[in-house]
């Protein structure tokens, strides 16, 4: 079928435009109609991505389903997947109908809740399949008004706060990666991003205010591009605005932004650092994995003292992106593939977490750690629930995220061994906290008055977590579902590191000599 991922991409922007322009009121009626339209948007976007998957040839490591069409101004509409980025748009389109029942509870402004969800899906698969760098930008950068307006009008007592830091952080970190843009425009006089892949961005070094640039040309490119997706994902020290956003926004926001939308960050570094700038990412490493190894061991440590569920979950997924950067800077293939996994999987885990808060908070109205104990008795199928995705957090073997985890430690002990070490840790404090949470809320004796009468799951939640629990564990026991589609372009992305990486050390070991 031709114009698919243009039909993937747009059907749910097309979705909220009817919902705009045709439905009225607020009464209980209009609310449901604007949730069934968007779950039948959602759910059917998801139908018709399960076609582009079926369609991908895994043996070609180039872009597939190519569209391209002349736009004004002289831009370029120019959209496509690969091998990395098809499972991208999968994951979003997968979780999108999950995330509108979560919503059914829903009572305040539901039609534009809904419009903003539908725009947030568009503009989330619009970042992994452009493949001209003004639409990219365009994407990327669009994504945080119905973020902003999501967590802003719908999160918590302190939402306002939240929306804007969570605003500035991105915003101020993607003004760099447009100058950066503009810069490489300039140099290879295209924005096509195919093009660019195979276009030599210079590396002789030059100075600056005095300071030699290693790198060249490379090395700022790269920093500017690494101050937007550093922010994005978050990486340890700019992460103080996730758990805040987090906190802060509702359920449906909370699971968009930990299984989407944070793997932004972790794609950018795979679509543009690695490939485009590999002598910088090489010569920036070390750095990247030092900073990975901080974000592992320190927000772990932070989860350990955190009082709120929502905030102790964040930081979770402060540390597992940890995992994944070190992962993609280890540049070799099983750490570009466990990378990969674990963003997979973490969407699966992490959003089934927030879920797993969003059940009780409905009931109870409150987050705090403290105010729970001995749920088992009254929710035994929650209890279940929320232990498989806790072991699954911590990586237990049979889980998804037991292989993220295994093959991002395998590539970065062939790299650093004492990175590698010290990452190890980090699985040890997962368990720690994650188990500790579980402990508190779930098992003890039920003496709280207010949770005595505490209802369990019901149907309509049973159905929401069914299809993340069968991912969640046919990954785990069936990983090559992921790596067989991802292995053939992670194996020439590596490959033209390699190349591109080994060039460039002959010419730095001249300019040592004289």
């Amino acid at each position: 079928m031709d114009n698919l991922i243009s039909i993937v991409t747009f059907l749910p922007l097309v979705a909220a435009i009817i919902m705009a322009v045709f439905l009225r009121g607020e009464d209980e009626a209009a609310q449901l109609n604007a949730k069934r339209l968007a779950f039948a948007a959602t759910a059917a976007t998801f139908l018709v991505s399960i076609f582009l998957l079926t369609g991908f040839d895994t043996s070609n490591t180039g872009f597939q389903q190519v569209e391209e069409t002349e736009w004004m101004f002289g831009l370029t509409y120019k959209v496509g997947v690969d091998g990395i980025s098809i499972l991208f748009v999968m994951l979003t389109t997968f979780l999108m109908p999950i995330t509108i029942a979560a919503c059914w509870g829903v009572t305040h402004r539901v039609k534009e809740y809904m419009i903003a969800l539908l725009i947030l899906e568009t503009l989330m698969i619009g970042v992994f399949v452009a493949l001209d760098m003004v639409l990219f930008y365009l994407f990327f950068e669009a994504g945080l008004i119905p973020m902003f307006l999501i967590i802003g009008i719908w999160g918590g007592a302190n939402r306002i706060y939240a929306s804007f830091k969570f605003f500035l952080y991105t915003f101020l970190g993607s003004v760099l990666m447009l100058v950066a843009m503009i810069a490489m425009y300039v140099d290879a006089g295209t924005t096509d991003i195919p093009t660019l892949l195979s276009h030599n961005f210079g590396t002789n070094s030059f100075e600056v205010l005095g300071f030699t640039v290693v790198g060249g040309l490379q090395t700022m490119l790269f920093l500017a591009f690494f101050a937007s997706f550093a922010v994005k994902m978050p990486m340890w020290p700019v992460h103080t605005w996730l758990p805040d956003a987090h906190v802060q926004a509702p359920t449906a926001g909370s699971v968009v932004l930990a299984a989407i939308l944070l793997k932004m960050g972790g794609y950018g570094f795979l679509r543009f650092s690695l490939p485009m700038f590999p002598v910088a990412s090489d010569l920036m490493a070390p750095l990247v994995l030092w900073l990975s190894v901080i974000a592992i061991i320190y927000t772990s440590l932070v989860a350990m003292v955190q009082e709120d569920m929502k905030k102790l979950i964040a930081y979770s997924s402060v540390a597992h992106m940890g995992f994944v950067t070190m992962g993609i800077f280890a540049a070799n293939q099983n750490g570009v593939d466990g990378a990969i996994f674990q963003m997979i999987s973490h969407g699966f885990i992490s959003g089934a977490l927030f879920l797993c808060v969003g059940v009780i908070y409905d009931r109870m109205h409150t987050r705090e750690i403290d105010a729970y104990g001995g749920l088992v008795v009254r929710m035994p199928a929650y209890a279940a629930v929320f232990m498989l995705f806790t072991m699954a957090n911590v990586g237990l073997p049979g889980t998804s995220g037991f292989v993220g985890e295994f093959l991002t430690l395998i590539g970065v002990f062939q790299v650093n061994t004492w990175v590698g070490l010290l990452a190890c840790t980090g699985v040890i404090l997962s368990a720690s906290y994650a188990l500790w949470l579980y402990r508190r809320v779930v098992f003890g004796d039920l003496i709280k008055e207010s949770l005595k009468s505490i209802t369990d799951m019901t149907g309509r939640e049973r159905a929401i977590f069914a299809p993340l629990i069968i991912m969640t564990i046919l990954l785990g026991v069936y990983p090559s579902l992921v790596t067989d589609v991802i292995g053939p372009s992670v194996s020439a992305l590596v490959e033209n590191y390699d190349v591109a990486v080994a060039a460039y050390e002959p010419h730095t070991a001249i300019a040592a000599s004289h």
